[in-house]
């Protein structure tokens, strides 16, 4: 692990999204495409260099950065078709950070008891985007809610048995990101909600990324 190579690379992962918030509110969308993707790669260089590739944890957990930077470039689109692709490949992601965070452990106590403030938010956000769902993308959409609220009890869980505090505040943002792309893509927000989702969906991806030099596993 280089650390003044991590460090620069979040760094840059940081301004790549500030870019892509900026190009966005200035309504330049072709500028705005390449810097999502650029800042995207940065969290998954971010992982590389804090040696993601040296345990079983990291490697889970790089697979899950690279389906979300898949998740993002298929989400660049405007089509049903490529918001389901986006979906299930975030999905997917979540499913891989569960496993890492398996192959670290995870303390019950903390599972239960995160479960039950995360599961009753995860009843109020199902509530509130039931009513506005078109109905080819209701179940993938329910599918997402309960694999990412699994997932963010999961790193809880995981924090409870050792793991690095970046993992729950990681997973914290990323579940927090989210509701921003609801509001957006599901809702029809006419607010700029993604001034506030992007930095928090890459802050939260910058910290899983980084947990890698925090938890090991061999």
């Amino acid at each position: 692990m280089s650390r003044p190579l991590t460090i620069s690379l979040i760094v840059l992962t940081a301004l790549g999204c500030l870019a892509l918030v900026y190009l966005q509110r200035i309504g330049l969308p072709e500028p705005a495409a390449v810097a999502k993707i650029a800042a995207s790669a940065g969290f998954v260089a971010t992982a590389l260099s804090a040696g993601a590739t040296g345990s079983r944890y990291g490697r889970f957990l790089l697979g899950g950065l690279l389906l979300s930077w898949l998740g993002d470039a298929l989400l660049l689109g405007t089509s049903r078709q490529l918001f389901l692709a986006g979906l299930v490949s975030f999905l997917t992601a979540h499913l891989a950070y569960v496993a890492a965070f398996f192959v670290n452990g995870m303390n019950a106590r903390w599972l239960a008891f995160s479960a039950i403030p995360l599961v009753a938010v995860a009843l109020l956000v199902t509530a509130w985007l039931t009513p506005q769902l078109p109905a080819g993308i209701a179940w993938p959409v329910h599918a997402y809610t309960v694999v990412i609220t699994m997932m963010v009890i999961c790193a809880i869980g995981a924090y409870g048995a050792g793991a690095a505090a970046l993992v729950p505040i990681g997973a914290v943002l990323f579940f927090v990101s989210d509701l921003s792309v609801a509001a957006l893509r599901i809702a029809g927000s006419e607010l700029p909600m993604y001034v506030w989702g992007l930095p928090a969906y890459y802050a939260g991806q910058l910290c899983l990324a980084a947990s890698c030099a925090r938890t090991r596993n061999p």
